[in-house]
């Protein structure tokens, strides 16, 4: 399979094969993140297939890419989006708070 990831087709949702074409993993690597990686979390269908999103094939890569070319291990991988989601809300909770701010300034 391509080491290299695809631009995935502009549609919702996506097959594990389709997500395993596109970013070059097989479908056992895909299924194993799932159990290793928390905010790998596809939907399952009524058919109970897995169901991929957009964001999901984007995290996919992220992962990829931690593990394959920057060397981490999946512990260290898992504790970086770990830590990367905290600090996303961090900024969120920080934006909003000054946000506040300055509509309580407006308000004095």
């Amino acid at each position: 399979m391509s080491s290299k990831p695809r631009q995935p087709p502009n549609k919702l949702f996506y097959r594990i094969g389709e997500v395993s074409r596109l970013t070059g993993l097989e479908p056992y690597v895909l299924r194993y993140w799932e159990t290793e990686f928390p905010q790998l979390k596809p939907e399952k269908g009524l058919s109970r297939q897995r169901v991929y999103k957009k964001e999901d094939i984007d995290r996919i890569i992220h992962i990829k890419q931690m593990l394959y070319s920057e060397g981490y291990t999946i512990a260290g991988a898992r504790k970086k989006l770990s830590s990367k989601a905290g600090q996303d809300l961090d900024s969120i909770i920080d934006s909003a708070k000054k946000e506040l701010r300055e509509i309580l300034d407006i308000l004095k």
